[in-house]
């Protein structure tokens, strides 16, 4: 009987410890909505709070701001790339409202570098007259591309599908973005400047649909080619090195890891620079596991795969360099940085040919090459075809700045389209051993312009544009990053870098404008009538 007493207090006492405990959080719930209900129903506004003596700085409205963001901050530490990507839809909403609150406040919109140095002359040179046999691609004008209605991700051209077009409508309406990229090459550039289709094609390398991943042939390092439903393509560069990492100074050129981050700021650096000949490029975050792992068809590639210590995913594929267990690729947990850069019409529809550069370097680690032993060495290239006439040096030697300024040694071979012969633009692909230094400046890298001692008229305007303060470079650049998806790219020191570095290619045609006799020889006639 005692015993049976004792049990029956101890459940009774649990009944009720449960009890209190259930009514301690009700309480608390009522107190959490009881006060923005009333708030809502009294329209309990700032004005309403200092009314009853509230002040604007106190606590009670301070709070809920306070404790958002102690909650991000609890973290913010774990995984910058992860939590930086959850974020990415929301963050052109959310840009969108602080645009408009500068604008309320202010009563105008805040100035963009960017868009009053694309508004200014020097931008707005017309190139020569496109005609048919300057376009890259002649195009059937009645052909139709559309997807099966029936939810596939088949194109079909109009032979399969309805050639009826809605009213206003064009055939050329109906391509993908990828596809008006490749139709848009011509003679004189990749594309235009004020090109409508741009953002547009970036946001499809940024969140298209990946379907198909498989590895790239060739290379030192592990690239992979990603397909999209609508049949577009990207190569995909992988995150290898954190923002603030700087190549060792022992470190040779040629074996040194491609940054992903480098390809996003150099396709942005080459716009800036009023250059347009590297194809579009966008940062994105993949799933190692959904977005490669689990739709490759490539049996080498997937065998690579891991689980780490860690319990992340990793792969390192089949290269030449850092294609190995220890130096694999590792998501968080299967998370990755990466830069899809847009590819360029398959070489089967339009050939390219690739150049190897006359400054090409040695490659080996104690031979020199020729151009490092011969101060003269220009001369020579200046008598050799295709540098013997027409821009072609020029074009290098532009090629040469945009290398300089982001400190790529790798410059070994450069491509043109074959279509065009050699009076077209030179092709800036592969740039990921860009900005790897920013703490010190390579200077071998402008020989070209050391030696020639000429560059076009129309590039030393634009330089010594950039260099002034309305249109400083890293100031234009930075607003150019702050649109993609991983953004920050660069760190502040290699933005500040670009600027000490333009100085020094200004400082070189200096050079070369005070010791020459004609200085029509230095800077080249590239605009004539057509300012």
């Amino acid at each position: 009987m005692r015993r049976r007493l004792q049990t029956l207090f101890q459940r009774k006492f649990r009944v009720s410890l449960l009890f209190l405990l259930f009514l301690a959080l009700l309480v608390h719930l009522v107190m959490d909505l009881a006060l923005p209900a009333a708030c809502r129903h009294c329209g309990c506004n700032m004005k309403a709070l200092k009314a009853f003596g509230v002040p604007s700085g106190s606590p009670v409205l301070a709070g809920p701001k306070k404790l958002s963001l102690r909650i991000l901050q609890d973290f913010s530490g774990s995984n910058s790339s992860l939590e930086k990507s959850s974020q990415l839809q929301g963050r052109a909403g959310e840009l969108g409202q602080q645009h408009q609150h500068r604008e309320g406040n202010t009563g105008h919109t805040e100035r963009s570098k960017l868009e009053a140095l694309f508004k200014h002359p020097l931008y707005n040179i017309p190139i020569p007259a496109v005609t048919e046999k300057d376009k890259l691609f002649v195009v059937n004008p009645m052909e139709k591309f559309s997807l099966h209605s029936s939810g596939s991700d088949e194109w079909v051209s109009s032979s399969k599908a309805e050639t009826l077009l809605p009213t206003g409508k064009t055939a050329y309406d109906t391509y993908p973005a990828w596809l008006k990229f490749h139709v848009g090459i011509n003679r004189y550039e990749l594309y235009p400047r004020r090109d409508p289709l741009m953002p547009t094609l970036l946001r499809d390398l940024a969140t298209q649909r990946i379907v198909s991943s498989v590895q790239k042939s060739g290379g030192t390092q592990l690239k992979l080619i990603m397909t999209f439903p609508n049949y577009g393509q990207a190569l995909f560069k992988p995150m290898k090195q954190t923002r603030d990492q700087e190549t060792p100074i022992d470190f040779f050129y040629f074996s040194d890891f491609e940054r992903h981050n480098a390809e996003i700021a150099a396709f942005h650096l080459d716009r800036i620079l009023d250059f347009r000949r590297i194809p579009p490029v966008s940062g994105r975050l993949v799933n190692i596991t959904k977005e490669i792992r689990d739709i490759t068809t490539d049996k080498k590639l997937a065998k690579t795969f891991f689980i780490s210590p860690a319990g992340n995913v990793c792969f390192y594929g089949e290269c030449s360099y850092y294609c190995s267990t220890e130096h694999a690729l590792c998501g968080k947990p299967d998370q990755l940085e990466g830069s899809m850069a847009a590819l360029l019409p398959d070489k089967t529809l339009a050939k390219r040919r690739s150049w190897r550069s006359p400054w090409c370097r040695s490659y080996h680690k104690s031979k020199k090459a020729e151009w490092e032993l011969n101060p003269k060495y220009c001369a020579q290239v200046r008598e050799t075809p295709p540098y013997d006439r027409g821009h072609r040096l020029l074009d290098l030697i532009d090629m040469t700045v945009l290398d300089f300024l982001m400190g790529n040694m790798d410059r070994h071979h450069y491509e043109t389209f074959e279509k065009f012969g050699n009076d077209t633009f030179l092709l800036h692909l592969d740039n990921g051993r860009g900005f790897g230094t920013h703490s010190r400046d390579e200077l071998s890298i402008l020989a070209p312009l050391q030696q020639c001692c000429s560059i076009k008229k129309s590039t030393y305007l634009r330089l010594q544009l950039l260099a002034t303060p309305s249109y400083r470079l890293s100031d234009l650049l930075r607003e150019a990053l702050a649109t993609d998806p991983l953004a920050p790219i660069l760190t502040e020191p290699h933005l500040h870098a670009l600027d000490r570095r333009l100085g020094k290619v200004l400082a070189a045609v200096g050079h070369c404008l005070a010791g020459a006799a004609h200085p029509d020889k230095v800077l080249v006639d590239d605009m004539g009538s057509r300012v």
